[in-house]
């Protein structure tokens, strides 16, 4: 490490120390921690959970901002002592990239910064034409989402699945819980197209197969969608499992449209109507709610010349497995590593897109 390197590291933490606020922020915890000792701070309960998860906020940005700090004043005491022969240079450098690891995780962590970004999400994934290929291409989707969920600690539920004729699945439904999950996996939104030789072709000819991917913000208690009774449809029918097997005997699976929208949201997840009625309108809301964030974006959005636009529908990413590459179209990463992309590593595609757009 050099102390041009130590300097960039400085003049990056003050950057960040600006863009988050800090000193603003720790005003606020201050402030936000007396109003949580009031003894009416409960009364009013809604109030009470939304400054509360203000306060987490303020105090997970400030730890990350105060983590990052304490690595560079690391790294510029063990420069000094290197100066002083107290400290090897492997030393030095190990410390510098530790350091630099920190500072570009929290820039990164800088990228999710809409309301929207912290919620959970649903994760719809549909096989494109091309039968049997497609749709095992589907479940290759599904497991990479789920091991991807798995790594991070993140709860990964199944809502809803149609599975393929022969094998595969045609579409599936899944919720994903954890911090920042709609920030992290906004990007996925798109085609998702493999090149492989098929396993399902006996003459092994390279075939090509899509599937479509799409992410919804899951609305929690905190974002208020009004819904008129009125505009809705319901329908009941009997929940399927895998291949015939587990048929529930009673009307429990529950589909609802919504009018005005066309929208139509369904699950089969739980045991009883009720469940189903009420994870179906959480759905619901959460696709009234991202309509609403895509006009609002519209609406903001002059189109910038170099800037691709995340067009609904067009292709993100290939998968190509006989050239070991998988590649994103819109940020230009690629990577060799298509066993590991395929087992959830896909972390730096989703930190090329987010540092892309930012």
């Amino acid at each position: 490490m050099t102390i041009e390197q130590l300097r960039d590291l400085r003049e990056r933490l003050v950057s960040l120390g600006r863009y988050l606020d800090v000193e603003n922020r720790l005003i606020q915890i201050e402030e936000q921690e007396q109003l949580s000792l009031d003894p009416t701070f409960w009364n009013d309960p809604k109030r009470a959970e939304t400054i509360l998860k203000e306060l987490k906020s303020h105090k997970n940005w400030v730890a990350q901002y105060k983590a990052a700090e304490a690595e560079v004043d690391d790294a510029e005491v063990l420069l000094e002592f290197n100066k002083e022969g107290e400290a090897t240079e492997e030393e030095v450098d190990q410390k510098y990239a530790e350091a630099l690891a920190v500072i570009e995780g929290l820039e990164f962590h800088t990228t999710l910064n809409q309301p929207e970004d912290e919620l959970n999400v649903v994760l719809e994934i549909n096989a494109g034409a091309g039968g049997t290929e497609a749709c095992d291409w589907a479940e290759m989707l599904y497991r990479m989402y789920m091991m991807w969920a798995q790594r991070r600690g993140f709860k990964f539920t199944e809502l809803n699945r149609q599975d393929g004729d022969v094998a595969g699945l045609k579409s599936a439904s899944i919720e994903i819980e954890g911090e920042y999950v709609f920030g992290l996996l906004k990007g996925e939104n798109g085609v998702h197209r493999l090149v492989r030789v098929s396993p399902y072709n006996s003459q092994g000819k390279r075939m090509t197969s899509f599937s479509s991917v799409f992410v919804h913000p899951m609305v929690d208690d905190s974002i208020e969608i009004e819904i008129n009774p009125a505009d809705l449809e319901w329908d009941t029918f009997r929940a399927s499992g895998a291949g015939g097997q587990h048929v529930n005997k009673t009307e429990s699976a529950v589909r609802v449209r919504h009018l005005p929208s066309g929208i139509v949201a369904e699950c089969q997840q739980e045991r009883s109507q009720h469940m189903n009625r009420d994870k179906a309108m959480q759905m619901l809301k959460s696709r009234l709610y991202e309509r609403e964030l895509e006009k609002q974006k519209a609406e903001k959005e002059t189109i910038e010349s170099g800037k691709m636009k995340n067009e609904w529908g067009s292709q993100i990413r290939s998968y190509v497995l006989d050239d070991r590459r998988v590649k994103d179209h819109r940020t230009g990463y690629q990577t060799s590593q298509t066993d590991a992309v395929l087992n959830g590593d896909i972390d730096e595609f989703l930190k090329a897109f987010l540092m892309h757009h930012d």
